[in-house]
């Protein structure tokens, strides 16, 4: 892994990445996070009685559009044509909350940790838009890159700590 900041050029000014002598990889990339809320608020969302429709449904459906529009919210990121993207978003009753995980894969010459994140991010947070009006307390967190696999660096696997 790099020790380097590889969005600054040698005079320190931000710029974007020259991948243009990269050769294309599959690349994929595993992110994922949580959101806690009140358990009222999950039993509405599980029940599908939710004022709003199908809390779920749509923050799956944000989560993938923005994984597709990441490179028009990060500055620095390429546009990519991304392969496949899947997002799923699982009720926690013991931890009363959402569990999001996104996988999103390309062929490349870049990779898509941040499509990944993007999307769970935004899933996540669609859920809080649509639930804050009967829980403002939900809080979103261990937002994090579980897997990366591809291009240079090769391969990166987050061990769960309690494992």
């Amino acid at each position: 892994m790099s020790k380097t900041l590889t969005h600054f050029n040698e005079a320190g000014e931000a710029h974007m990445v020259d991948i243009s002598a990269k050769s294309n990889s599959q690349r994929i990339a595993i992110a994922e996070g949580f959101i806690e809320m009140a358990p009222e608020t999950l039993s509405k969302i599980v029940q599908g009685n939710h004022k709003k429709g199908d809390v779920l449904g749509i923050a799956r459906i944000a989560g993938i559009m923005a994984s597709k529009r990441t490179a028009e919210l990060i500055p620095l990121c390429h546009p990519l044509m991304l392969n496949r993207v899947q997002l799923d978003l699982e009720s926690d009753p013991i931890q009363n909350g959402v569990h999001c995980r996104a996988e999103v894969a390309v062929n490349g010459k870049t990779g898509v940790e941040i499509e990944a994140l993007c999307a769970v991010q935004i899933a996540l947070l669609t859920i809080y838009d649509m639930c804050k009006a009967i829980d403002r307390s939900m809080t979103i967190q261990q937002v994090q890159l579980r897997h990366k696999s591809g291009g240079q660096s090769g391969t990166y696997h987050r061990e769960d700590p309690t494992t």
